[in-house]
């Protein structure tokens, strides 16, 4: 199916940690769709990334992580800002995320930035995530998601730290639902639901999301797996046992491997589909919080096989 584009941030993660009793922030690259980027990459697919990235030291080296991924660059535009950090503390393996950095260097893409060229063309759009809070990067999703005649993806990937009361929190649903309802698949986590819809129960939230128009919907809930909804039935799947170390990037990795089935076969017919396609998923995101870090904890297809065999 030709390539993907993937829509959002890149940033530098401070992620908290302990050395010699000490505690230190180890620096690594993140932010959810360049994990996307770089997940969907190591699993064979080809993907062209779009999004603003600093002109400073932090910015030439995420420039040059993509690079080094095979991630296409042709839709970065470099702006003059500082790049935005985002410190990360852990509660057992799940991070929670603060970012600093006013204007953010990664919502600065703007719609003339894009290459609709590219975007017109790509077999899948992913958009999503915190760069949807701001302008201009807000406009820009807009304008690629109306624009893609392919599969279109969507992952609201919410922060709570950057929703400051109710009234943000509800300007968010309303923003993320206009692309529920036209979204091909929409994967979020159950804390996503409950921040959303005040309701963690993954199965009342896809319904809610299928009813709003969505095709599929895959709700993940950690160690317990994710619940799966298509036209056709549902489904919750466990995940496999692993010891989690560091569950950053995890719920990137689901959508990393769904994308990557995705550019490979197309949409599923039914339930059973994407069920093959969510098991598959949820092998990826295992191996990730067997790992430290975000990008980097992507996994390739033979790292996969090695680990989980033919799934």
């Amino acid at each position: 199916m030709g390539y993907a584009v993937v829509l959002g941030e890149a940033l530098i993660d401070l992620l908290e940690a302990e050395q010699d009793g000490d505690l230190i922030y180890r620096q690594a690259i993140g932010g959810a769709p360049l994990n996307v980027a770089v997940g969907v990459t190591r699993l064979g697919g080809r993907v062209e990334y779009a999004g603003s990235l600093s002109g400073d030291v932090l910015g030439d080296r995420i420039a040059a992580f993509l690079r080094a991924a095979g991630v296409g660059d042709r839709g970065v535009r470099r702006v003059d800002v500082p790049t935005t950090l985002a410190v990360t503390t852990f509660e057992g393996a799940e991070p929670t995320f603060t970012f600093y950095g006013e204007p953010p260097s990664y919502a600065l893409l703007a719609p003339a930035d894009l290459d609709r060229t590219a975007i017109a063309g790509a077999g899948l759009l992913y958009a999503g995530s915190i760069c949807l809070l701001r302008e201009p990067f807000r406009a820009t999703a807009r304008d690629a998601w109306a624009r893609c005649g392919g599969i279109r993806v969507f992952d609201p990937n919410v922060r709570p730290k950057l929703l400051p009361d109710d009234a943000a929190v509800t300007a968010l649903r309303y923003l993320v639902e206009e692309y529920f309802a036209t979204a091909d698949l929409v994967k979020l986590s159950s804390a996503d639901a409950q921040v959303l819809y005040g309701d963690a129960d993954p199965a009342a939230a896809a319904e809610r999301i299928r009813a709003l128009g969505a095709g599929a919907v895959v709700v993940t809930c950690g160690a317990r797996g994710a619940h799966v909804a298509a036209a056709d039935g549902t489904a919750l799947l466990p995940a496999p046992a692993v010891t989690a170390v560091d569950a950053t990037g995890a719920g990137d990795s689901v959508m990393a491997a769904l994308i990557s089935r995705l550019l490979s076969g197309g949409l599923p017919a039914d339930l059973a589909g994407w069920q093959r396609h969510v098991r598959f998923a949820l092998a990826v995101a295992g191996l990730v919080c067997e790992r430290h870090g975000g990008a980097t904890a992507m996994p390739t297809s033979d790292e996969v096989a090695a680990r989980w065999g033919d799934i």
